[in-house]
């Protein structure tokens, strides 16, 4: 990639979107008087080594974050709670004389149970989403520590 005239490393360029956008971007100056082919290099030979070490394909979580699906909650609770409290409110109100006002009771019952069910269920999906992200985050973070370290050793600086 060129940007006034100048060759800029790929690994430089590489932007992130989904839970990897916060990631932390490192920034490699070749103090050493490399070029940008060497760099380039030195670059590809210290992703291949910071892989080895973590175990994270920083290219490979990328995808998956950009791949995955937008979150949905839990759906129809309300109305199967409804669905099933009229069954169970027919039922009782059929033995009290009253099988109408058993389903209408039993119906506004199922309905607020449902929609706490609906709740709980979407708060421990949202919960585990935020640890799936905080995993994510932390394996990327020691990834740029093994990739940074990699690009001193070869004599870059990087911040």
């Amino acid at each position: 990639m060129k940007l006034t005239g100048k060759l800029i490393p790929l690994a430089a360029v590489v932007l992130l979107s989904g839970p990897l956008a916060s990631a932390q971007q490192q920034i490699i100056y070749p103090s050493k008087g490399q070029t940008p082919e060497q760099q380039n290099k030195d670059q590809g030979e210290c992703y291949v080594w910071a892989k080895q070490q973590t175990g994270v394909d920083p290219v490979a979580l990328a995808q998956q974050s950009a791949n995955q699906p937008s979150p949905t909650g839990p759906q129809g609770q309300r109305v199967k709670g409804a669905a099933g409290g009229a069954v169970v409110g027919t039922a009782v109100g059929a033995i009290a004389g009253d099988a109408g006002k058993g389903a209408a009771i039993g119906a506004v019952t199922g309905t607020v149970a449902g929609g706490a069910r609906q709740r709980r269920q979407g708060k421990a999906q949202q919960q585990q989403q935020q640890q799936v992200q905080q995993q994510t985050q932390q394996s990327l973070a020691n990834y740029n520590k093994a990739f940074g370290a990699c690009m001193e050793g070869h004599g870059y600086v990087v911040k």
